[in-house]
């Protein structure tokens, strides 16, 4: 396996038989052997820099049913929140004196934030903290949506694929959501100029080693400046409440073979990553990884925010929080910086 991880290391490509061939048959020492070569690509291009967003969960009401997702239209057990746009600049505020220069605005497609209303927010984010970059995180929308925001002053967005298989895609979401329209969505939000991230969940119910090679190819393609990966992990008020959890190793060989088919993506280490291992979030840095998301939301919101279970983090304060990775991230030779963190992608 050695040889066809180093090919990807010279060549930042492999054919889907060898991604198969890769992703079905590494050892342990073959992961160490990726890791490394991850880690060396990634400070060619990063050094040891870890960058930090301040992620606002801002609303968990959802229009859509996704069948892993704790915040579904379906679920009447989720206690549902909406930040107001005071809230939201609060958030802000704190964490701009916390050294945050970039805030990542996350929600459920909530029919309650118009286009009006999400540009009036960001535009006021840009206009009180210009030298911040503002992060979407609110779903698939049409081409004027993404338009208007942007010209409001986001500069980011985030839109997960979830995966490059249309038949895959059906046995995850319902009938109404089509995978061919969130494709599109991605390479709207390309066209318009936004820096794009996308990504997938790992061991993801019905998902295949096949599935895993096919994201890598699309990957490829796209050309991401942002890839979001995570373990599946079930939520017990969904129809796949009682499905098996994605694994820890997995997820973390994934993360080493985006970092070697795209060395300069920014690539997140997650809190799902933190939430299946006590040491997740630094073991995903060690694979790779350069960017971490701590929560600047409300404290008495967090815990309604819940797309799966044990998700941590979700009674610290905002300065804890970050205090405590900037120290878990030292002992592991990386350094919090404060930074937009812009993508090295072209």
């Amino acid at each position: 396996m050695k040889g066809l991880i180093d090919k990807l290391y010279g060549t930042s490509s492999l054919d889907r038989d060898e991604y198969i061939e890769l992703i079905n048959g590494h050892s342990e020492d073959d992961s160490k052997y990726l890791f490394s070569l991850a880690v060396k690509r990634r400070e060619e291009h990063y050094g040891n820099k870890v960058y930090v967003r301040g992620l606002i969960e801002f609303t968990n009401y959802c229009k859509n049913d996704c069948f892993y997702c704790g915040i579904r239209r379906s679920n009447k057990a989720a206690e549902r929140y909406r930040l107001t746009h005071e809230d939201i600049m609060i958030c802000c505020e704190e964490g701009y004196k916390l050294g945050f220069r970039t805030f990542v605005l996350q929600g459920g497609e909530d029919p309650y934030f118009t286009d009006d209303k999400i540009c009036a927010i960001v535009n006021d984010i840009k206009t009180h903290y210009p030298d911040c970059a503002v992060t979407l995180s609110i779903g698939e929308k049409e081409h004027k949506s993404y338009r208007a925001y942007f010209d409001a002053g986001a500069d980011r967005y985030l839109l997960r694929h979830e995966t490059a298989s249309s038949e895959h895609y059906k046995k995850m979401h319902p009938s109404e959501m089509l995978h061919s329209h969130r494709i599109e969505c991605l390479y709207d939000l390309k066209s318009i100029g936004y820096q794009v991230g996308c990504g997938f969940m790992v061991g993801s119910p019905y998902q295949t080693v096949e599935n895993l090679a096919d994201e890598l190819i699309f990957l490829k393609g796209f050309m991401p400046h942002m890839v979001g990966i995570g373990p599946f992990i079930s939520q017990h008020d969904t129809p796949f409440a009682h499905e098996k959890s994605g694994t820890l190793d997995q997820t973390l060989f994934m993360l080493g073979l985006i970092r070697l088919t795209l060395p300069k993506v920014l690539l997140p280490s997650t809190t799902a990553l933190g939430t299946i291992h006590p040491l997740g979030r630094e073991k995903g840095m060690l694979a790779g990884a350069n960017v971490v998301m701590p929560n600047l939301s409300p404290v008495s919101v967090r815990k309604k925010y819940l797309l799966y279970d044990n998700k941590i983090c979700t009674g610290d304060e905002a300065a804890e929080c970050k205090n405590c990775l900037a120290m878990r991230m030292k002992s592991i030779g990386c350094e919090v910086v404060t930074d937009r963190g812009d993508s090295k992608v072209l």
